[in-house]
């Protein structure tokens, strides 16, 4: 399948001009019936005027089109405009709600890889077979291999697991600390030192309990010795005044780079904490490995902000990674109803949100209207509408020649591993490997190049293998 990045189904019409009390507080779906069903139909098919979901645009495919025929109308055609009745914000929000339906209509007519244990599939350009390596998990979060090959497996409920030639040990590490396993919250990334075969350090990121029923993100490092967690140390722990209760949006993701460990954290449900610099969610962070602040951190001097702090308005990072050939630290996010993100992750950067976005809310109404300001970064790519754009991973290996340096992202609502080539900082192709086998959260490369991923519903790893013929 080829994604074509921003060249999606545009409007034609819209039509029936009725006023619309209450707006505000309508959801997109009943905007959409009351001003546009009559002439597109009730799916967006078409009728009087023409579908909406079938790929034909008249009047440009990119986002602002579409938006501009909705507010100014096309005259010559016989549709007026709705600028007057329709605020900006919702007339964004009809847009996402067209590239839905859109995107549904399409999938329909798509035919994608369902691979099993037992079938060798054919990708653009590799082929592959999916080999079992571990069942009987609890949603495994992050995976890392270490330098003797062993697999270690994070699962959201708090455990930390080992695979050791192949086999799930049946007993998890034992003593890693409380998490606060609610919602999206739990035992989250685990990495390894870089030179782990020198002084043992693994990092772990969690959901870190605090007072009255709140949690935030916390970072620890620590050594196992006889199955036994030992010799934790606080890495980055926020002040207990700034835990928050709620379930959603505790990221986290860990890499290193020279000396330095990048960690995110979600927004926690607060989003417009995320342009607050004294708070530490909706940001990406960095900090030297045994947790001190750097000198040059790009907030060091500013009054009020934690120090941590490498970027902002970040709202719910679910995957970082550093290209293998450029030391690009690149992001992916979760956006609201739309607007999932790449970020090319760049110090002092303010990455919009909740200010500008390319989504709406879950219940269908508007965030804001705006997608870009001036200050804010854009995303490399945006994934309107959502895929519940997860863990990355920049394919590094030999295995898969044909995949060198191309970015992996996993999915959640799709249950959809992609593969992205980025040539000077652009995608200029999207290819999903495989759907419809489990909502696929964590993926990692194998010392041996090929892919291995965790999967949930049910729990289980598995890992991509060649199969050239």
């Amino acid at each position: 399948m080829r994604i074509s990045n921003g060249m999606r189904p545009g409007l034609i019409l819209l039509a029936g001009l009725w006023s619309l009390p209450d707006a505000a507080a309508q959801d997109v779906r009943r905007i959409y019936q009351e001003y546009c069903a009559s002439c597109h139909g009730q799916n967006l098919q078409g009728g009087l005027g023409g579908s909406l979901v079938d790929g034909s645009w008249r009047h440009g495919a990119d986002d602002d089109n579409v938006a501009r025929v909705i507010r100014d109308g096309v005259v010559e055609n016989g549709m007026p405009g709705f600028g007057e009745v329709l605020s900006e914000a919702q007339t964004r929000a009809l847009v996402v709600y067209i590239r839905e339906m859109a995107a549904q209509a399409a999938e329909r007519q798509t035919s994608f890889n369902r691979p099993t244990p037992a079938a060798v599939v054919r990708s653009e350009v590799h082929a592959y077979r999916l080999e079992m390596i571990a069942e009987g998990l609890e949603i495994p979060w992050s995976l890392a291999f270490l330098p003797d090959g062993r697999l270690l497996v994070t699962e959201r409920d708090g455990r930390l697991r080992v695979i050791e030639q192949g086999r799930l040990h049946r007993v998890p590490v034992a003593g890693t600390p409380a998490v606060w396993a609610q919602g999206q919250g739990g035992l989250l990334a685990v990495a390894p030192h870089p030179d782990y075969a020198k002084n043992g350090w693994i990092y772990l990121a969690y959901s870190d309990p605090g007072p009255g029923g709140t949690a935030m993100t916390a970072i620890v490092r620590g050594r196992i010795r006889d199955g036994r967690w030992t010799e934790q140390q606080d890495i980055f722990r926020a002040p207990p005044e700034l835990y928050r209760r709620g379930g959603v949006h505790f990221g986290c993701r860990l890499v290193f780079q020279d000396g330095y460990l990048f960690f995110t954290i979600g927004d926690r449900g607060a989003q417009n904490e995320a342009q607050d610099l004294s708070r530490p969610n909706g940001k990406v962070h960095r900090v030297h490995d045994d947790g001190r602040v750097p000198a040059d951190n790009p907030f060091v001097h500013t009054a009020g902000a934690l120090p941590t702090i490498w970027t902002y308005g970040n709202r719910n990072p679910q995957g970082l990674a550093l290209h293998p050939a450029t030391g690009e630290l690149w992001e992916t996010e979760h956006g609201p109803r739309g607007g999932d993100e790449l970020n090319l992750i760049r110090p002092g950067r303010n990455y919009g949100w909740p200010v500008i976005t390319h989504g709406m809310n879950y219940n269908g109404t508007p965030i804001t209207a705006l997608t870009a300001k001036e200050g804010m970064e854009q995303p490399v790519l945006h994934w309107t509408p959502s895929i519940a754009v997860g863990d990355m991973v920049f394919y590094a290996g030999e295995a898969f020649p044909r995949w060198k340096h191309n970015l992996f992202v996993t999915t959640l609502a799709p249950e959809e591993l992609r593969r992205l080539v980025i040539e000077d900082g652009r995608v200029t192709h999207e290819e999903a490997i495989f759907k419809g086998i489990g909502r696929v959260r964590a993926i990692t490369e194998g010392p041996d190049g090929s892919l291995f991923l965790g999967l949930e519903g049910p729990g289980r790893i598995v890992r991509l293998v060649p199969a050239e013929p």
